[in-house]
C-alpha cells in the first residue's frame, strides 16, 4: 500500500493535537492529524474540562436558586430530567467539535480517524475502519493526553466503581456517593453530585483537601465542602473494595481506625496517566520516565530526533492551556525557530464552589525553597461587589519580591477566580511590580478591584481595608 506523505503528523486532536496542527497549517506546513475518536476535541473536550464545567455551571443555578431565598426570592424545589440534561451537555460537545472540524477544513489540515502505531521513527500506520493506512512523515507531534488512574486493587469490573470519565455521562444520581481524592476532580464532581441530591462522603489520604495548593486558598472550599458533603474525611485511605449486592463495600483506615461502609457508587479520582500504551514507541527512540511519562526537552523534542510530544503525555501540570502553549513551540522548534517552554506563567484553577485560581510562585513554594517574599492579601469581605452578590468567602493574594517589588505569584479563592487571574499572569509575563498594579485603576464595583486593592494593602494604603504600614528598612517581612 502506497504511504500517503506528509510534513507533520499531528497524533491526537486534544487541545494539544488541533493547537498544534492548526499553528503548523498556518505556518504553511502540509499536516495530517490523527484522532481515534470522531468526535474531535480531545480528553478536555469529549471527558473533562468542557463537559465537567457544563455541569458545575448547570448546579450551580440550583445553589443560587436555592441561596436566593435569603434575598427574599423564592423557588420552587428544581426538578431535573437527567436525559434532557445530558443532552444539553452533548449538544456542546458536538458544537465546539463541529467548530474544531471546520477550522481543520478551512486550514486543510486533513483528518484522519483510527489508532496510530509507529512503525519506525518516520512511519506512522493507522488502523481506520476502511483498514490500514500508512503516513510517511518528515516529522511527528504526539498529543494523546491522559487517562484516569484506577488502582489494580479498585479495579473490580464493576460500573458502579467510575473515573471521571463515567462519571460525566451521569448514568444516575446514586444515593449514596464516594469519593476517592480530594483532587479538584473529586472536588468538582462531588459537588456536581451532591447538587444534584447524592449524599456524598470525600476520602481524601492527605491532611489537606486540594494538595499543593496554598492551605488560606483552601479553607473557603473546605467550608463549604463541609456544608455540601455528608462528610469530608482527611488522612484517610480505601484498604479495599468488594461487590456486595448492588452496593460497593468500601474498608477504609481513618487515623488508625478501620470501619466498613456500603455505597452505591464510588467515584476514583486518584491522579492521571499518559496515553502511551500500544503507540509503538518502541519502534522508535522516544524514552519515557518511571511513570510512563514521555521525556521532552524544553523545546518539546523527545530522544527521536523526528518525535515530538506535548500536553499531558509529557507530564508536569496536566493542563489544556499548557498544551496548547507547548504545542506552539514544538511547531516553532520544528520550524527551526528559537523557542522554549522556559519561564512561562502557566495558570490553573479549580472549578469548586469558590473557585481557586493561582500563577506563579506560591507561597508554599517560597517557604519550601528558601525564597524570601512578602505576601500581601485582601479579604473579599471588604469588597463592596464580594459583599453584593453574596461572595465574601474570597481571598486575594500577592507573592511580592522584596527588593524589587515585582510580583512574583497570585492567588485567588472566590467566585469567578478563574475570569480574574489572567490579570496575575500578564502582570508577572510583564514583570509588573506591586506599585503597577496599585497605580493602575480598576472599575467599581468589581471583584477586579481586589487585585488593585491587594496591592494597596502592600504598601498599606488600601481604601477598603485597614493595614499596618509596610516597614520600608525591613522588606522580608511578611504582611
Amino acid at each position: 500500500m502506497e504511504p500517503i506523505e506528509t510534513e507533520i503528523v499531528v497524533l491526537g486532536a486534544g487541545p494539544g493535537g488541533y493547537a498544534a496542527a492548526f499553528y503548523a497549517a498556518d505556518k504553511g506546513k502540509k499536516v495530517i492529524m490523527v484522532d481515534q475518536d470522531k468526535r474531535l476535541g480531545g480528553v478536555c473536550l469529549n471527558h473533562g474540562c468542557i463537559p465537567s464545567k457544563a455541569l458545575l455551571h448547570a448546579t450551580q443555578l440550583m445553589t443560587e436558586a436555592k441561596e436566593s431565598a435569603n434575598r427574599g426570592i423564592h423557588f420552587g424545589a428544581p426538578k431535573v430530567d437527567l436525559n434532557q440534561l445530558r443532552s444539553w451537555k452533548e449538544s456542546i460537545l458536538d458544537k465546539l467539535a463541529q467548530g474544531i472540524r471546520g477550522l481543520a477544513q478551512k486550514r486543510k489540515v486533513n483528518i484522519l480517524t483510527g489508532r496510530g502505531h509507529f512503525e519506525d521513527s518516520q512511519t506512522l500506520r493507522v488502523e481506520t475502519e476502511n483498514g490500514q493506512k500508512f503516513i510517511r512523515y518528515d516529522k511527528a507531534i504526539i498529543a494523546v493526553g491522559s487517562k484516569p488512574a484506577m488502582p489494580h486493587a479498585f479495579d473490580l469490573g464493576n460500573k458502579r466503581i467510575m473515573t471521571s470519565m463515567e462519571a460525566l455521562e451521569l448514568e444516575d444520581i446514586p444515593k449514596d456517593l464516594l469519593v476517592v481524592g480530594g483532587g479538584y476532580i473529586g472536588m468538582e464532581l462531588g459537588t456536581v453530585y451532591a447538587t444534584l441530591g447524592s449524599r456524598v462522603v470525600l476520602l481524601e489520604a492527605l491532611d489537606i483537601l486540594l494538595p499543593g495548593v496554598d492551605p488560606d486558598l483552601v479553607r473557603p472550599v473546605m467550608r463549604y465542602a463541609e456544608r455540601a458533603f455528608a462528610a469530608v474525611r482527611l488522612s484517610t485511605k480505601v484498604l479495599k473494595m468488594a461487590t456486595s449486592g448492588k452496593q460497593i463495600k468500601v474498608t477504609m483506615e481513618e487515623k488508625g481506625r478501620h470501619k466498613e461502609e456500603l455505597y452505591d457508587r464510588i467515584l476514583v479520582s486518584v491522579g492521571r496517566i499518559p496515553n502511551c500504551s500500544d503507540l509503538g514507541l518502541e519502534n522508535t527512540k522516544v524514552a519515557r520516565d518511571e511513570k510512563g511519562f514521555i521525556k521532552v526537552n524544553e523545546r518539546r523534542q523527545t530522544a527521536d530526533p523526528a518525535v515530538y510530544a506535548v500536553g499531558d503525555v509529557t507530564g508536569g501540570a496536566l493542563l489544556a492551556h499548557k498544551a496548547s502553549r507547548e504545542a506552539r513551540i514544538a511547531v516553532e522548534a520544528i520550524l527551526g525557530e528559537a523557542s522554549a517552554f522556559e519561564n512561562i506563567v502557566i495558570p490553573a484553577v479549580v472549578f469548586t464552589h469558590p473557585e481557586v485560581a493561582w500563577c506563579g510562585l506560591t507561597e508554599a513554594e517560597a517557604k519550601k525553597n528558601g525564597v524570601q517574599v512578602q505576601v500581601a492579601r485582601f479579604p473579599w469581605a471588604a469588597s463592596g461587589r464580594a459583599v453584593s452578590i453574596d461572595r465574601t468567602d474570597g481571598l486575594t493574594k500577592l507573592i511580592i519580591e522584596p527588593e524589587s517589588e515585582r510580583i512574583l505569584g497570585v492567588g485567588i479563592v472566590g467566585a469567578g477566580a478563574g475570569e480574574l487571574i489572567g490579570e496575575g499572569v500578564l502582570a508577572i509575563e510583564m514583570g509588573a511590580t506591586a506599585r503597577d498594579l496599585a497605580a493602575s485603576v480598576h472599575p467599581h464595583p468589581t471583584l477586579s478591584e481586589t487585585l488593585m486593592e491587594c496591592a494597596e494593602v502592600f504598601y498599606g494604603h488600601a481604601t477598603h481595608t485597614f493595614t499596618q504600614k509596610r516597614d520600608t528598612k525591613s522588606r522580608t517581612t511578611e504582611k
